[in-house]
């Protein structure tokens, strides 16, 4: 046994399998997204022509995010983890999937495209939310220290988002982009596959004391389960400092990917599959970065780090656009800006589970997505207006001020004290007395909100 680790003498037989397949199923999923996140701007670039039309697609596909953090916690905790997480799936997979259907029968007009959009993004938050509450559970499962599998959920997502863009932009340069929606959709089927066959059932942790067999009292604690992770949030500093930091980099995060990077691979690089291996090269540094942080950042994750990182890892990019950087040197730019921006999720992550209850884990996550998720249609939308009115270069140089400045905040902000005293009580808990639990060395705990 790991030193890091302590297992109660009565713990049930190690499994890690039912871990591996969660990992496994969110590399599917998030490559998914990854592969939707290149394919969807450049076919609305590709029946509009319009910057503003890409602005327009980034708010139905950012809105569903808001909406689906807001109910999240409540559907995931009334319905359970592992049956949302599949339902998620699924969903997803349908409505990408109705895409090149209905284009290669001529159906696919920009209203219907703008409704998949919307209804393909509107159980993400869930579903994500779901696969994020399961990992601890399955963390102790498989007797692993939460850090560690905090870590190795932060390289699973980075290294979906590396090999789901780079995916998109073979399949986009070779097929076109419908082409990358058809292996989207598989992606989300073989993740629902996973869950459903090797993730075991579990009854979610019961809300606010309500008996799961009184149907009456489960709908009244999951009607105030969003409201009861909002004032988690808003009593715990670091919790909120992390969701009003994210909020607003968010808005400037929704602008790049939907907007700015989209037209800077179209008319400055003039090739549209550039924009997966963009996205693809971020993520490729940010896997290198969270697994450099799993393995010795932790030591220094205080708020100097953190802001660093965060700085690094959003205005180079922007500097970059700005100054029409050819493609060699936009891409270095990209890959050591992800390489910081590789330890922050595992920053933030060991910093939350160490405040926020087990039983609380599912509602405060679902307002956390929900919380950074409501800058975005802004971000996207703005983003599109001013590169209209502006041109590209002017609206690049403006966000890379605006994160520069929103990224080294948590400098003067005392909310961000908490990130290395969080990081060092390990996992919040709570439940039954008696309830075998691991816990977790001062290296810290699992994920919390994502940029």
């Amino acid at each position: 046994m790991s030193a890091g680790v302590r297992v109660d003498s009565d713990a049930p037989a190690r499994r890690r399998l039912p871990l591996v397949a969660l990992l496994a199923a969110q590399l599917c999923s998030l490559g998914g997204n990854a592969i939707a996140l290149v394919a969807v701007p450049l076919i609305v670039l590709q029946q509009t022509g319009s910057p503003l039309a890409a602005g327009v697609a980034g708010i139905f596909a950012t809105v569903p995010l808001v909406i689906g953090g807001a109910l999240g916690g409540v559907l995931v905790d009334r319905f359970g983890y592992r049956a949302s997480s599949i339902a998620a799936d699924v969903a997803s997979g349908a409505t990408v999937l109705a895409i090149p259907i209905l284009d290669a029968v001529g159906l696919l007009h920009f209203g219907v495209l703008l409704a998949l959009v919307f209804l393909g993004g509107l159980l993400d938050a869930p579903g994500d939310t779901a696969k994020t509450v399961l990992m601890p559970d399955l963390a102790e499962l498989a007797r692993t220290p939460l850090a560690r599998a905090a870590g190795a959920q932060s390289a699973v997502q980075r290294t979906a988002t590396m090999v789901g863009a780079g995916t998109a932009g073979v399949l986009i340069a070779i097929a076109g982009p419908m082409t990358a929606l058809v292996v989207d959709a598989a992606g989300f089927a073989v993740s629902a596959l996973l869950v459903l066959l090797l993730v075991p059932k579990r009854r979610a942790a019961a809300l606010d004391g309500a008996d799961p067999a009184d149907p009456a009292a489960l709908a009244s604690a999951g009607s105030a389960g969003f409201v009861a992770g909002i004032r988690f949030i808003m009593r715990t500093p670091l919790a909120l400092g992390v969701v009003l930091l994210v909020t607003l980099t968010n808005a400037i995060d929704a602008a790049g990917l939907m907007v700015l990077k989209p037209v800077y691979a179209t008319e400055v690089l003039g090739d549209q599959a550039a924009l997966g291996f963009m996205i693809g090269t971020f993520a490729a540094g940010a896997l290198i970065g969270s697994s450099a942080f799993g393995l010795v950042g932790h030591r220094a994750s205080g708020r100097i780090m953190f802001a660093t990182c965060f700085v690094l890892a959003g205005a180079p990019p922007y500097v970059a656009i700005a100054l029409d950087a050819p493609a060699g040197l936009l891409f270095t730019v990209l890959g050591v800006s992800g390489l910081a921006a590789g330890a922050l999720n595992p920053m933030i992550s060991t910093a939350l589970y160490g405040v926020v209850p087990d039983g609380m884990r599912a509602r405060v996550f679902g307002a956390m997505t929900s919380g950074v998720a409501a800058s975005m249609p802004v971000g996207a939308f703005i983003a599109g207006v001013a590169v209209d009115a502006f041109g590209l270069a002017p609206v690049a140089a403006g966000a890379a001020v605006l994160y520069a400045v929103l990224g080294a905040s948590p400098l003067v902000l005392r909310a961000f004290d908490g990130l290395a005293g969080a990081r060092a009580l390990g996992p919040a808990v709570s439940g039954p007395a008696g309830r075998s639990r691991c816990r977790a060395s001062r290296s810290g705990g699992p994920r919390g909100a994502r940029r």
